[in-house]
């Protein structure tokens, strides 16, 4: 799925679409990427001298991904997903400028409308965040 795909089931815009490309593995497991290019609203501030990617910004990348699971009923829907929760989130190592990222999500559980995920964030074979998180997926109304 390019992000021309992923724009028909997110409702996630520049700046804060943070997902370039994402596709289901044989196993169900979803994989996206997001290249870091320097110039994020999200790194002007955070830090100057030495830019790297807030916590927050990865779990919203995490997040995004793992709605690529639930194309179908996303797509031409009038439901979103909302986060609901964090949970034994970890950073493990920073992401800085130029890094590509690798966003791996899978589905635990699903009570509708709650979906119950884990993930991992990493950069090449360095893994930067981990964690697992739930949304809802609740009418646009």
């Amino acid at each position: 799925m390019n992000q021309e795909e992923i724009k028909q089931i997110l409702p996630h815009r520049s700046p804060m679409l943070l997902v370039e490309e994402a596709y289901i593995k044989e196993d169900g497991q979803a994989v996206a990427y997001y290249q870091v290019k320097g110039d994020e609203f999200f790194l002007q501030g955070h830090f100057p001298e030495h830019p790297i990617v807030p916590g927050v910004i990865l779990c919203e990348m995490m997040a995004q991904a793992s709605c690529v699971h639930f194309a179908e009923q996303l797509k031409g829907h009038d439901k979103m997903p909302v986060y609901t929760g964090l949970d034994k989130v970890k950073f493990r190592s920073q992401v800085t400028p130029g890094d590509r990222v690798e966003i791996e999500t899978e589905v635990l559980q699903v009570r509708e409308p709650f979906y119950f995920m884990k993930g991992r964030i990493k950069v090449g074979d360095t893994v930067c965040m981990e964690g697992k998180f739930s949304f809802a997926l609740v009418n646009k109304e």
